[in-house]
């Protein structure tokens, strides 16, 4: 007996459905969706806020330190830093300790679009239907998902 429900769990675990990575891929596809339109008032994709963010909480930061915070590689945070620098919300200079090293800062229109983006966290937690106590209890359980994986792939 039970090996003939063996096959049919099996074949349900196998169902996309079923995957705990699809669950997250998916919720992160609706959150950028989410996103999109909150940020095209202030000219920013999703991935360009996210350094903004990083970038009001330190201004001044070495790309690498800014790739290590958001999980990017230099070949995604070039042309994003370019596209930044572009729109007159960043500048990018050689260190003058390490020259290898480029440093990241905000212009003053840069410093300024903080005061715009305030309202964005706000705006999701409508959009989530959750307060302000559920979001940050779903961001830790997130964050703790995280290192879980990180420690398993070590």
């Amino acid at each position: 007996m039970a090996k003939s429900s063996r096959p049919a769990n099996e074949a349900a675990d196998i169902r996309l459905d079923a995957q705990l990575c699809f669950a997250l891929y998916g919720a992160a596809h609706a959150f950028t969706r989410t996103y999109k339109p909150l940020l095209e008032p202030l000219g920013l994709t999703y991935p360009q806020y996210l350094v903004m963010i990083a970038l009001w909480e330190e201004d001044g930061q070495p790309v690498k330190a800014i790739g290590d915070r958001l999980g990017l590689d230099s070949g995604t945070l070039s042309p994003l830093l370019k596209r930044l620098e572009q729109s007159g919300l960043v500048s990018r200079q050689r260190d003058r300790d390490d020259e290898r090293q480029v440093r990241i800062s905000l212009t003053q229109k840069g410093q300024d679009l903080k005061s715009n983006a305030a309202g964005v966290r706000a705006a999701i937690g409508q959009a989530l239907g959750c307060g302000r106590e559920e979001v940050e209890a779903l961001r830790d359980d997130l964050i703790a998902l995280k290192k879980r994986l990180l420690k398993a792939g070590q």
